[in-house]
């Protein structure tokens, strides 16, 4: 069974994937991992950044996720794609 999962692009992840957000479908066993994955796959410009959790954080729900976590999601969670803030 597959589950729908609302994903959310600021910053430069928005620029590399070319959408504020999208919507993606993974199998019901899926964690965040799998969606760095999934996202790898639909968003190649993104990729680089996704799949490294010291440039891209995750927020699930509005609840950042912990480096070397990879919670289980669960149909109709969001998830925010949080490239790391610079500025002075």
């Amino acid at each position: 069974m597959a589950i729908s999962i609302r994903v959310l692009f600021f910053a430069s992840a928005r620029e590399a994937a070319g959408t504020t957000s999208t919507t993606v479908e993974l199998d019901d066993a899926a964690d965040t991992e799998a969606l760095r994955e999934k996202l790898a796959a639909l968003y190649p410009r993104l990729a680089g950044l996704v799949k490294d959790e010291d440039n891209i954080t995750l927020a699930l729900n509005e609840e950042y996720v912990q480096m070397g976590e990879a919670p289980r999601l669960k149909n109709g969670d969001t998830v925010a794609l949080i490239p790391p803030i610079s500025g002075g």
